[in-house]
């Protein structure tokens, strides 16, 4: 969890950069949910939407998107746990503060996945729901993140 309590809402934009972020299991998403500034818990309802375009080392670009799920998917495909599988990415996030606007996010991502593929995806996703957000809380779809690194900055114009 990045954010939470620990919440600085004197910044207009955020980024946030993980990096060689690895799973327990093998072929799983990273995926995230936005923190109710209300109570600081995961927004766990069905309202998110995201739109990529995916970047493949072995095949052409496609494009990928999501309506009304119950969080953001970060991976373009599921990442591995062997020796050098790992995902990266840079994101930044809008309207956090503001609660009568959606938050919503940024991303570029590069990742060796667990069938040995480079892949990328930039895209954007967003919480339809007007209220203040004030943090990520990043997991896996199954299992546990093993190993990788979380940095949360503020931004001002």
């Amino acid at each position: 969890t990045l954010g939470g309590a620990d919440w600085d809402s004197s910044y207009d934009v955020y980024q946030i950069i993980f990096r060689k972020v690895t799973g327990s299991i093998d072929d799983k998403h990273l995926r995230i949910r936005f923190l109710k500034a209300s109570d600081n818990s995961p927004d766990a309802t069905s309202n998110y939407d995201e739109a990529s375009k995916l970047l493949r080392a072995d095949a052409t670009f496609t494009n990928s998107s999501s309506t009304d799920t119950d969080h953001l998917r970060t991976q373009a495909t599921g990442v591995g746990n062997n020796s050098g599988e790992v995902t990266n990415g840079i994101y930044y996030l809008f309207n956090f503060n503001n609660a009568s606007e959606y938050s919503y996010l940024t991303n570029e991502e590069v990742q060796l996945s667990y069938s040995g593929t480079l892949w990328g995806s930039q895209g954007a996703g967003v919480l339809t729901v007007e209220q203040a957000t004030n943090g990520l809380l990043f997991y896996m779809n199954d299992g546990n993140i093993t190993s990788g690194t979380f940095t949360l900055y503020g931004l001002k114009n």
